[in-house]
């Protein structure tokens, strides 16, 4: 399995949308999204940043998602690229196989 993370925040593009223009796109990557569930992707959570979190990255938003596959991850990328949605919102990605907290400590520990 694979674990992908999202953080985002908008763009003045974004905001210069009216709310309906702002609806229209979202509920149209709504049904992108509802395909890919059918692939195995698996939302996490989509949740706010909380302002007050200790060390907070400058991005409001964030989202994690499992999939079965790098391959499927791959083809999310291409789809939120396609959307537009780097238009409109300022991004930052995380990738990774799953793994446990011994496997990357051994990794932190030999490899930096």
């Amino acid at each position: 399995m694979f674990i992908f993370i999202e953080c985002w925040k908008a763009r003045p593009e974004w905001l210069s949308l009216t709310h309906d223009e702002r609806s229209e796109y979202l509920n149209h990557l709504s049904s992108g999204i509802n395909e890919l569930a059918k692939t195995g992707a698996e939302i996490v959570t989509w949740s706010l940043n909380d302002t007050d979190t200790p060390h907070r990255i400058d991005y409001d938003y964030f989202a994690i998602w499992r999939f079965p596959t790098k391959e499927l991850v791959v083809q999310f990328e291409q789809i939120i690229e396609q959307s537009g949605w780097y238009n409109y919102f300022e991004q930052v990605n995380l990738r990774g196989k799953e793994s446990d907290p011994p496997t990357i400590i051994k990794h932190t520990i030999h490899n930096i």
